[in-house]
Parts: structure tokens; C-alpha cells; sequence
């Protein structure tokens, strides 16, 4: 399926498809895989009701990639950064910000430019996002979860290898 861009000048590739979660192993289980397809430049972004299980699959995605600790949302710090042995990722969580300039000025770019970014309540960041960039949505679904995954730029491809 094909949708303009954002700015109308082109044509933006988009590959969607809904995954159903039925408990946090799976949750986990689905940010192991998104961890295996996960590039320099890339940008995943989280958006879901409070305990829809964001920051459960940034936990996924971080463990995955290597990193061992804990993995707390980031609400108040707003960004929390971790070296792995693979990529450096920033696990950002937009909800308190009151303007898209905070979003720069907490170093989103060069996060972005350095590794990848993992963004907890995107909404702000309106419809300004190019490139290669994950949309994961979560949705209630009576007993579990389910999560509308949208591929933008080469994730097209890339999530095509998730959930089989």
C-alpha cells in the first residue's frame, strides 16, 4: 500500500499488519525480533494507553540487543541512553513536553544519527518523521494485547521477517 508523504512531495511505502500479544513473554518475545531488524538511523515509536506495555517492549528490544539491567520508562528522566554491544539506543518518552522544540533539544537528532531511537508517546512529533521508522501501536484486546505494526521507508521489507 502506498500513502503521500508527509509533505505531499512523494510517494512513502507503508506495510502494516496486527500482531496479538497474549501476555508479557510475548510482548518481550515480539521486541526480540524488532531488536534483530533494528539499524543505525532507525526510529520505533510507541504509542498506547498507560500500561499498554510501551516500555515492556523496549525492555524486549534492549535485551535483546544485549544490554543487562533494568529498563525503566523513561517518564521522568525523558530520555535514558544504553550502549550495546550492537547499537546505541535512546529510549525516549515525549508525554510531559510541551513543545516539539523540547524534542531537539533533548538531542533527538543526534541520538537518531548515532544509533537508534525508541519514542514513548510520539504524538508530538506530529507527521515530521523520514526515513526508516517503526509505528507500533497497542490496543486493548479483551485478555491480551494486540499491536498494529506500521513499517515506513525500508521497514517495509525489514517487517515482513516479524512475527512469522
Amino acid at each position: 500500500m502506498t500513502t503521500p508523504d508527509h509533505a505531499g512531495a512523494k510517494a512513502d511505502k507503508v506495510l502494516g499488519r496486527m500482531i496479538s500479544l497474549s501476555d508479557e513473554t510475548a510482548t518481550l518475545a515480539l521486541g526480540a525480533a524488532i531488536a534483530a531488524q533494528l539499524r543505525r538511523g532507525d526510529v520505533v515509536t510507541l504509542c498506547g494507553d498507560l500500561g499498554a506495555g510501551k516500555t515492556t517492549l523496549s525492555r524486549g528490544i534492549l535485551h535483546a540487543l544485549g544490554h543487562v539491567g533494568p529498563v525503566p520508562s523513561p517518564t521522568f528522566t525523558l530520555v535514558q541512553h544504553y550502549e550495546t554491544a550492537q547499537l546505541h539506543v535512546a529510549h525516549f518518552d515525549l508525554y510531559r513536553l510541551a513543545s516539539r522544540d523540547e524534542i531537539f533539544e533533548l538531542g533527538f537528532d543526534d541520538a537518531r544519527h548515532d544509533g537508534a531511537v525508541l519514542v514513548e508517546w510520539p504524538e508530538i512529533l506530529g507527521q515530521d518523521l523520514t526515513g526508516n521508522w517503526l509505528e507500533i501501536r497497542f490496543e486493548d484486546a479483551g485478555e491480551g494485547r494486540s499491536v498494529c505494526l506500521s513499517g515506513h521507508g525500508d521497514w517495509v521489507e525489514r517487517l515482513q521477517a516479524i512475527g512469522d
